[in-house]
C-alpha cells in the first residue's frame, strides 16, 4: 500500500498593509489594528475609490539592487520578500531548495507594468514601450523570479483563479508533495492591484466600500482592496523531521469545488462542498473544527452565503465555532488573500489567539455566528479552516491542524 506523506508547514512570510514582515503582520492582527487608510498615489480626480489597504512606506531599493529592479513588477517584489522570509523562517539551505517547487498564485499579475505601457502608447503617443514589459507583466513573473532568485529548480508555475489563487497554489504544492514529486514547496500568492485602470474596473462592479471593511455587519458597505504577499514553506513530515525542522502546523486537508453557476453571486452549496471535501481529505469530522478563517469580504452576498454554508456543514456545532475575517484589517488582497489568511491562521494557532473581525458593528441579516467582533480572543486552536471563495465560483479550502 502506498503511504501518502503528511504535509507540514515549516516557514511563513508576509508583507501587507499591516507591515513588511510576518512579525509586524501578526502584531497588527493580534491588536485588532486595521491597515486600511486613505488611498495614496498619483491618481486622477475621476477616481471615486478613496481607501485601500496599501503597503505603507514601501521602498523597493531597500530590498532589491539597482540591477534587479527593472525586471521586478510590484507584485513580484512582494512575492520575493515574502518567499525570502518564509525560507529563512524554515531554515532551508541551497541544496534543499534546488529540488523544491515554487507555486505562486495571483489574480491580476502585472497590472502596473501593463498600465504604464498602455499610457505610453495611447496617451503619450510613444511608438515603443519598455523592452522588459512582457517578462515583468506576464502572469508567471512572480513564480519565475522566486525560482530564479532563490535557486528553486523543481516545478515552478503560477496559479490564477481570482480570489482563490493563493489557496489553489498551496493545494497544488501540497499535492506534489503527497505525490512524491517534491519534498519541499514554496507556495503562496502575491498581488498589487492599485493602478488607476484596475481601480476603475473594481469601481464599476460597485462592490467597494467607501469607508472601511465591516464583514458580517448590518451596515457593511463592501470590500476594501489590499495588496501584498503571503508565502508558506510546505514539506513532507518525513523530510522536515529528517532535517530537524521546526514544524509550525500540519496542512491536514484540502478541498476544492466549483459553483458552476453565477460568475459573481456565491453559492452556498459550492462553498459547503469545498469545506466538506477539505475535512474529508483531513479525515476529520466537522465537530473537530475550532476556528474558521472566513473569506469574509464584507459584500452583501458573500457574508450571508458563507454563514449559510457554515450552518449547513456544521449544524449545531456552527454556534460553537469562532469565525473571523482578517480582511477587515489587511483588506482583500485578491490572489494573495488566501496565503495571508493561512499565515494568520497558523500564527493564531501558535499564539492561541484569534484575530478579530475588526470594525464590527451589529450582526447583519443572515449573519448570526460568533465573528469574534473587534477584540482578539485567547483560545487554543486544534483545527482550523481557511476559506477562499472566488469570482467564477472557484472555491478552495485549507484545513490546518496544530502540532503542539
Amino acid at each position: 500500500m502506498t503511504v501518502v506523506p503528511d504535509v507540514v508547514i515549516t516557514g511563513l512570510g508576509a508583507i501587507s498593509s499591516l507591515g513588511q514582515d510576518k512579525q509586524a503582520f501578526w502584531s497588527s492582527l493580534a491588536a485588532g489594528r486595521p491597515g486600511i487608510r486613505a488611498l495614496s498615489g498619483d491618481f486622477p480626480d475621476t477616481l471615486k475609490v478613496k481607501i485601500g489597504a496599501q503597503v505603507e512606506n514601501f521602498n523597493p531599493k531597500e530590498h532589491f539592487s539597482k540591477a534587479e529592479l527593472p525586471l521586478l513588477e510590484r507584485h513580484t517584489q512582494f512575492a520575493l520578500i515574502a518567499a525570502r522570509e518564509a525560507i529563512a523562517d524554515a531554515g532551508l539551505d541551497e541544496q534543499q531548495l534546488s529540488t523544491a517547487a515554487a507555486v505562486i498564485g495571483t489574480a491580476c499579475g502585472g497590472q502596473e507594468t501593463n498600465e504604464i505601457g498602455y499610457r505610453q502608447l495611447f496617451l503619450e503617443g510613444r511608438r515603443r514601450i519598455h523592452p522588459l514589459t512582457i517578462p515583468r507583466a506576464m502572469a508567471s513573473a512572480a513564480s519565475s523570479q522566486v525560482s530564479m532568485q532563490l535557486g528553486i529548480a523543481g516545478p515552478a508555475f503560477t496559479v490564477t483563479s481570482a480570489c482563490s489563487s493563493a489557496n489553489h497554489a498551496i493545494i497544488q504544492a501540497a499535492m506534489m508533495i503527497r505525490a512524491g514529486l517534491v519534498d519541499v514547496a514554496v507556495a503562496g500568492g502575491a498581488e498589487a492591484p492599485f493602478t488607476y485602470g484596475l481601480l476603475k474596473a473594481w469601481e464599476a462592479l460597485r462592490v467597494l466600500s467607501n469607508d472601511t471593511c465591516r464583514p458580517f455587519s448590518s451596515d457593511r458597505s463592501g470590500l476594501v482592496l489590499g495588496e501584498g504577499a503571503g508565502v508558506v514553506v510546505l514539506e513532507s513530515q518525513s523530510h522536515a523531521n529528517a532535517r530537524g525542522a521546526r514544524i509550525l502546523a500540519e496542512l491536514a486537508g484540502c478541498g476544492m469545488s466549483a459553483d458552476a453557476g453565477h460568475v459573481t453571486d456565491p453559492s452556498v452549496d459550492g462553498a459547503m462542498r469545498a469545506m466538506t471535501a477539505a475535512l474529508s481529505d483531513a479525515g476529520l469530522e466537522p465537530a473537530a473544527v475550532d476556528y474558521v478563517s472566513a473569506h469574509g469580504t464584507a459584500t452583501r452576498a458573500n457574508d450571508v452565503a458563507e454563514t449559510a454554508a457554515l450552518h449547513q456543514l456544521f449544524g449545531e456545532h456552527a454556534q460553537r465555532l469562532a469565525v473571523s475575517s482578517t480582511k477587515s484589517m489587511h483588506g482583500h488582497a485578491l490572489g494573495a488573500a488566501g496565503a495571508l489568511e493561512l499565515v494568520a491562521t497558523v500564527l493564531a494557532m501558535r499564539h492561541s489567539l484569534i484575530p478579530p473581525t475588526a470594525n464590527f458593528t451589529t450582526p447583519g441579516e443572515g449573519c448570526d455566528l460568533d465573528y469574534v467582533p473587534n477584540t482578539p480572543r485567547e483560545m487554543a486552536i486544534s483545527v482550523a479552516l481557511s476559506n477562499s471563495f472566488a469570482f467564477g465560483g472557484l472555491n478552495a479550502v485549507l484545513v490546518v491542524r496544530s502540532v503542539s
